[in-house]
Order: C-alpha cells, then structure tokens, then sequence
C-alpha cells in the first residue's frame, strides 16, 4: 500500500506520454493540423469500413501458369532429345500432359535417364515406347505456392506505387488474393493496374504485311502470329514469335514526353539487355519492331537507328496511361493473369456513419458506467471512473503508436472494454467491503481487498486475452479488428484497476484516516 516518488511520477509520465500520443487524434477531429504535426505520434489507421474505399478479391488463372510449365518443359525435352540424337515423333502437349513416341525402342534407358530430373514436378508414364509426363499434386502445390508469392509482392509493389495509403494484400486459399484499399478515391484505376499482367516484350512484324492488310481471316505464316493493337482492336500485325528482348531486362521505367510534346513511356535496360537491345536494332535498322504489352501491340515503330540502354515506348497514351504503364512495368509483370471475382465499395459518406454511430455507442456506454459506478460506490466509483477514462486514452495512444488498422468490429472491442474495464474494479471494491464487514479498519480492509482481487483479475483477463489472441492468430479481417482492440484493452484496463485505481484509493483512505486521527 506504500507508493513511492517514484511510482508517483512513473503513473504520472505514462498518462502524460498517452495524451501526446492520443492527442493528435483529436486535434485532426478539429481541423488542428499545425499543432498536430508537431506532436511525436500519428492519428490511427481507419479501416476499410471507417474511411472508404474498395475491396477487391482476385483469382489467379493457375491453368495458364500450368500451361507455361508444360510447354516450357516440353521444349526442353525437346533440346534434351536432339542433343542426344534420340529420334522421336508426336511430341505434344494435350490434356495437361507431355507425350512422344521414340523410334527407336533401345534409346529407352537413355529416355528415362534424361526424364529424372522432371521427377520433382512430374508423374513419369511408360509404355513400350511411349512416354507421358503429368503434372505431379506436389509440383502444382509447389508452383502454386511460388506463383501466388510472387503475385503478392507484384501486387504490393504495383499498389504501393500508386499511392495507396495502408492497403491490405493477403492470400486468401490456394489461388486467391485479397486487396482492402483504405480511402482510395479511384478504384478503376486501381483495378486497370491489377488487370495488367504488365509482360513487355519486342518483337519483329513481318517485313511484307502491312497491318492495314490484315484482318481475323488473315493466315499466319510459320513462326509469326496474328495480333491486335492495344488502342484499335480492327488493326492487325503480323508478329514473329521469337521475342527479341524481354521486360524482364527492364531495370527502370517513368512517363516523359516525346519530342513532339505526347506522352510516352522512357525505359532503361540492364547491362546485358542494352547490348541485346543494341546489337539487334543496329542490324535491323529501317525495320519495324513491335511494342508488345500482355500479346497487344502498343506500336511497331520503324528502328531508326541503333538504341541501347535507354528508349521509348510511344503509342497515343494520355498522361495517366503512360504513368500508370510505367508503374506497371517498374513493378514487374505478374506471373499470372488476375481476374476480379468480387467487388465492393465503401463510400467515403457510409465510413463517416458508421464513425459517428461508433462514437454515439462509445459515449452512451461511458456516460453509463459512470453513472452506475458512481450510484453503487459513490466516491469511490469516481476513481473508478478517472481510471476508465486513462484506460480510454491508453488505448487510443497504443492505437497510434502501432499504428493499427481500427475498424468497425474494433470499435465493438473498444465499447466491450469499456464494460470490462470496470469490471476489475467492481471486483475490487466488492472485495473491500467484505474485508470491512469482517476486520472494521479501512485502510486494512483497502489492503487486503485490493491482495485478494488482484489474482482474480489477472486470471479472468489472461483468459479472455489467450481467447482473443487466437481469434487474431486464426481469424481475418472482421475477427482480427475486434480482437486487436480487445487485447489492447485487457492490458490497459489491468494497469489502471491494479494500479492507478489502487494508487486513487489508497491516497484518499490515508488521507481520511488522518483527518479522523487528528
């Protein structure tokens, strides 16, 4: 029962330093900015609901990634079978799977020696001389699991780039991400952004077909193929299916204009990709090479003159189409197509709403507590009350400190913890009055009271706290707001019952019974 200086001025320091960390909080609240920015903490986070904003779940089209895998490895078969002089006819990839017919049945065991390192991603079939491979369960967990990483992080660069304040990206099951977009004033562009695959390629048009000339019916001559133009899908090009340098080379990319004032796309190569670059526009000077973006042409200028590290990409953009395409292609390409399976939109107007009613039901239960408080324990519920309200401000000063996300369920665990907050205390001033009854000396009554309820309250709180800590370990969205709040608040509300409240109480007691003693 014996509070030092010391303990005086660390209660004293800890609520000093919550109102400087809460304090910005209300300041914006009044349009205060210019003392706001001088104070050492920032305002809390508001969620989706709360501010605004869009919420976009988006699947990957896996099969395209399974495609790639098999026709990449096709080829490589294909390398691996001509290097060793293996004659072999029909390979193909049909049906999600890798086949061939060798000619000659004792290349056999050479085959299936040259088939093994295709063991970890592939099932291996053999009959006579006919081989299939198939895509094994743990190399498509394997390549799901990389493919979706990588998106992620393509994701979170693209998002992050464009200004997007406090945004959550996170995998959701095997193929899906889900993207919350706090107070974002533009969800179209953002899901323009998303949808491009952003995969850059150059590549040569054919020398004699004009894409004037060209229309659906066109036939593609041997290794080239038939595409449209990005901004005119009745225009055609004729384009080799070699790429000649990949957006894979790209170490930069930002929007510029051209020297006729239109806004245009200037790239920077790496080292390697710049020789590349050089060595092929030097040879092919006079000859038109296709910009090519997620298989549309962009443009097929005519190679002017040799070009190295550093180019443009010119094809009519507006001044946002050539940022945003620049943003995508700093980014990175995606290594899977996204599509948006489902949207919503919070209006800027709704999340006020939903502040106001969170704040209206905050209000109305404090002005409740106090009231019942001071009712059933007069004095001392105002003690109680002081210890509510520094609860109050702790946990809007941890809010800020972290730098929580607080959402509309966490408002509900805020309201929650106002109750619990006082509950502590019920438990102790309902434990002094039995110590009362029974020993008539307040102050040992205070002492004792406050020793028997204080493993009551520590129990009862670490309780619900490993309760709430597993609804934020498993929960999502919703669950993981409530339960940051209600852990924040199970803390709080434990320092100011077992200290602060106890500091209250046991100054006014002694200050009592000395004026009785006098």
């Amino acid at each position: 029962m014996k509070f030092n200086k010391f303990n005086l001025i660390t209660l004293v320091v800890i609520f000093f330093i919550a109102v400087f960390y809460a304090l910005p909080n209300l300041l914006t609240n009044f349009k205060f900015n210019s003392i706001s920015s001088i104070l050492p903490g920032k305002t809390v986070n508001l969620g989706l609901d709360l501010k605004g904003g869009s919420y976009l779940l988006l699947q990957a089209e896996m099969n395209s990634v399974f495609n790639e895998k098999l026709d990449n490895t096709s080829s490589q078969i294909r390398r691996q079978l001509r290097k060793n002089k293996i004659k072999y006819k029909n390979l193909r990839t049909v049906d999600s799977r890798i086949s061939f017919n060798i000619r000659n049945i004792n290349d056999k065991k050479k085959v299936l020696s040259l088939l093994k390192e295709y063991s970890k991603d592939f099932l291996l079939n053999n009959q006579k001389n006919y081989f299939f491979l198939i895509l094994s369960e743990s190399g498509i967990n394997k390549i799901t699991e990389s493919t979706m990483q990588q998106a992620i992080e393509i994701v979170r660069r693209r998002i992050d780039e464009s200004g997007t304040k406090e945004p959550l990206i996170q995998q959701q099951g095997k193929d899906r991400i889900l993207v919350q977009l706090p107070g974002i004033d533009d969800p179209d562009r953002i899901k323009r952004l998303l949808g491009k695959t952003a995969k850059l390629t150059f590549r040569f048009t054919h020398p004699e077909m004009i894409s004037e000339t060209l229309d659906l019916n066109s036939v593609s001559p041997p290794g080239y193929v038939l595409l449209t133009e990005q901004k005119d899908k009745n225009k055609f090009y004729m384009i080799q299916k070699k790429v000649m340098v990949s957006g894979e080379e790209l170490t930069d990319a930002k929007a510029a204009f051209d020297q006729d004032g239109n806004p245009a796309v200037m790239f920077t190569l790496t080292t390697s990709g710049g020789k590349k670059f050089g060595r092929i526009t030097g040879k092919n000077i006079g000859r038109p090479f296709a910009i090519i973006l997620d298989n549309k042409v962009i443009s097929a200028p005519i190679i002017q003159g040799q070009i190295f590290s550093n180019g443009q990409i010119t094809g009519n953009f507006s001044v946002q189409e050539a940022s945003d395409l620049a943003l995508v292609l700093r980014a990175g390409a995606l290594p899977v197509p996204l599509n948006i399976i489902e949207e919503r939109t919070v209006g800027p107007g709704l999340g006020n709403d939903s502040i106001e009613a969170g704040k209206f039901a905050s209000i109305i239960a404090i002005i409740a507590v106090i009231i019942f408080m001071i009712i059933s324990y007069g004095f001392y519920g105002i003690f109680a009350n002081i210890a509510l309200l520094t609860n109050m401000i702790l946990i809007i000063a941890l809010l800020s400190i972290l730098q929580a996300t607080l959402t509309l369920p966490g408002i509900a665990g805020i309201v929650l913890t106002i109750g619990m907050a006082v509950d502590a205390n019920v438990l102790i001033f309902e434990r002094i009055k039995e110590e009362f009854r029974v020993r008539k000396e307040l102050l040992s009554s205070v002492e004792h009271g406050f020793q028997k309820a204080v493993s009551t309250i520590i129990d009862a709180n670490l309780t619900t706290f490993f309760a709430a800590f597993a609804l934020f370990i498993f929960g999502s969205g919703p669950i993981k707001g409530f339960s940051v709040t209600l852990m924040i608040g199970l803390i709080t509300s434990m320092y100011t019952a077992i200290v602060l409240t106890k500091f209250l109480t046991t100054a006014y007691v002694k200050k009592k019974e000395a004026k009785l003693n006098v």
